[in-house]
């Protein structure tokens, strides 16, 4: 963001050089007779770094507007995809070890990292996956993680 906005500073102090140097030479082009090329293109560089700067502007507040819809998209989604974990969870009757083994599963960790992240044994953490797995209704982590993609997806499940 700071990089755009410098740029445009130096374009903008450009075509305020531009603007004041091309008047002047207006003002000394009435006091001769002619017609100056240099005094036009000057004109011409002003305007079209004038245009140039209004053209950035526009489109880096459009591009802030994008990001801003985008944050607050990602965000409506995550809660969303909390939310909807944990009524899972609810559903399932989950106890909150349980509750938070399913979690680790679900974001991709092996019964040696669950274990090692909850201080438990390995063991104990299979047991738990089992009980996890038999009252969600399936047989494995990938079959876990498919219900919630599903479910995202909106993918009606086939009998």
């Amino acid at each position: 963001m700071v990089f755009p906005v410098t740029i445009m500073a130096f374009q903008t102090i450009a075509a305020v050089f531009f603007v004041v140097d091309g008047v002047e030479d207006q003002i000394a082009a009435w006091a001769r007779p002619g017609f100056s090329i240099a005094a036009a293109l000057e004109c011409l560089v002003a305007v079209a770094l004038l245009g140039g700067i209004v053209l950035s502007w526009r489109y880096i507040t459009r591009l802030i507007r994008e990001l801003r819809w985008q944050k607050q998209s990602l965000a409506r989604a995550q809660g969303a995809l909390s939310d909807h974990i944990a009524l899972r969870f609810r559903e399932w009757k989950l106890t909150p070890g349980e509750g938070e083994v399913a979690l680790f599963a679900l974001k991709g960790c092996d019964v040696a990292e669950i274990a090692r992240l909850r201080g438990a044994a390995a063991g104990t953490i299979r047991s738990q996956l089992s009980q996890i797995y038999a009252k969600a209704g399936v047989a494995s982590q990938a079959m876990l993680v498919s219900l919630f993609i599903e479910d995202l997806l909106d993918v009606p499940r086939s009998a």
